[in-house]
């Protein structure tokens, strides 16, 4: 057994409709249950966030993707069902919890899309067919989405009485804008590919048959990048919006002289 196959043997696990393998500085992270279009449950909102918790620390892009024909057509329907999903409370009792137990639960939820953030990886979703509600969420938690051409966003939650609450609605606003967020979420409608590269919601547009050769090119793309030239730029750049222009330029300053200065062999 080669040194390789050691670490993919270690990094790889293929639960609750998650698999995530690990090849060298790239993880691959892949939903697994094509069938139902990859809908999502609790089940697998724990398989993705311990997929996070499981990454080595050689990776640094990691490429999110679905099984099949769609992305992930969003929350699976048993979910508001009385009797819900097998061992876990029904969204009608979860209803019926007291605010700090729901507010908790929710939070819970919310770590499977929240760690494709942290500034020392860089996560690239690839997305075709549905990537409705949880699975539009989804995607939006990655930093940057190649689409295939048949790919069709939609928020569907206000239609449901709900609201998007899996963390992406800070980066719709970012992407498109309040007016354009706003419209997408209370109309529910389709955006599909050309509509979602010129809003901003795709870096790369695709036949859907290059999806998978045009992320491997993106991958190799960011990693030719210094590594921490590559985390100092995503600080810089996902802080920029909560920071002034002086604030900003502050923290331009200082990134620069860390980069400096480890170039130098200086750095403490």
């Amino acid at each position: 057994m080669t040194s390789q196959d050691s670490v993919l043997d270690v990094f790889h696990f293929d639960k609750d409709g998650v698999r995530l393998t690990v090849e060298d500085a790239v993880a691959t992270v892949t939903l697994t249950n094509p069938s139902r279009r990859n809908a999502q449950s609790p089940a697998l909102w724990r398989a993705l966030a311990q997929a996070g918790r499981s990454l080595p620390g050689s990776v640094r892009v990691v490429v999110l993707r679905g099984e099949g024909k769609s992305f992930s057509a969003g929350l699976d329907r048993q979910a508001f069902t009385p009797e819900g999903f097998d061992g876990e409370p029904s969204f009608l009792e979860l209803a019926g919890s007291s605010d700090a137990e729901l507010d908790a639960t929710i939070a819970g939820y919310q770590e499977a899309f929240t760690w494709w953030r942290r500034n020392d990886i860089i996560t690239v979703a690839a997305v075709q067919g549905h990537a409705i509600g949880a699975g539009f969420q989804l995607a939006l938690a990655c930093d940057l989405r190649v689409v295939a051409q048949d790919v069709q966003f939609a928020m569907r939650e206000t239609g449901l009485g709900l609201v998007p609450d899996l963390t992406g609605t800070h980066p719709l606003v970012s992407l498109v804008g309040y007016a354009r967020a706003l419209e997408i979420c209370l109309t529910g409608r389709f955006v599909h590919a050309d509509e979602a590269e010129r809003i901003g919601l795709a870096n790369l547009v695709v036949p859907a048959d290059e999806l998978d050769g045009a992320v491997r090119d993106l991958a190799s793309a960011l990693l030719a990048a210094d590594r921490n030239a590559v985390i100092e730029t995503k600080a810089l750049l996902r802080g920029a919006t909560a920071r002034s222009y002086e604030d900003q330029r502050v923290a331009e300053r200082a990134a620069q002289a860390r980069r400096l200065r480890d170039l130098a062999g200086l750095a403490e």
